[in-house]
C-alpha cells in the first residue's frame, strides 16, 4: 500500500492570504523579516521542499515493491533448491539437513491419540489453575 502523499494547510492558508496582502499594500512590510517578500519566498521554499518529500516517498514506495518482488522470487528459488537437494539426495539425507531441510526421520509427529491425550491434559491444567 502507498503511502498518502502529504499536503499543507497551512500552505493553502498562506497562498490564499497572499492576494488579500497584495491588495492592501504591495510593499506591506512590518519589518523584522515580516514583509510580503519574505512570505512569497517562503512559501515557495515550503512548496519546493514539500514536493521534494512527495517525491522520495514515492521513490520509497517504488523501492519497496521491487524489494517485494524480489524477496518473493528469492524464496521461491531458495524452496526450488532445497526440493531439489530433496529430489537428488532424498529428504532423510545429511545433505537435505546442510542445504537447511529437517530429515525425516528428525521430524516428531505426534499421533492422533497422543493429540488428544495431550488437549485434554492442556485444558485441564487451565482447570486447575483458575480454580
Amino acid at each position: 500500500m502507498p503511502r498518502t502523499k502529504r499536503t499543507s494547510r497551512i500552505l493553502e492558508k498562506a497562498e490564499l492570504r497572499t492576494p488579500g496582502f497584495k491588495a492592501i499594500d504591495s510593499n506591506m512590510d512590518f519589518g523584522n523579516s515580516c514583509d510580503l517578500e519574505n512570505l512569497t519566498q517562503s512559501i515557495e521554499d515550503f512548496r519546493t521542499m514539500l514536493d521534494t518529500y512527495n517525491n522520495a516517498l514515492a521513490v520509497v514506495d517504488s523501492t519497496k515493491t521491487k524489494i517485494d518482488q524480489m524477496e518473493k522470487k528469492l524464496s521461491k528459488l531458495s524452496d526450488k533448491m532445497l526440493k531439489g537437494v530433496g529430489f537428488k539426495y532424498g529428504t532423510d539425507s545429511s545433505e537435505y539437513e546442510i542445504a537447511g531441510g529437517v530429515r525425516d526421520s528428525e521430524r516428531v509427529r505426534k499421533s492422533r491419540l497422543t493429540r488428544l491425550k495431550s488437549s485434554t491434559r492442556e485444558a485441564s491444567d487451565e482447570n486447575k489453575k483458575s480454580a
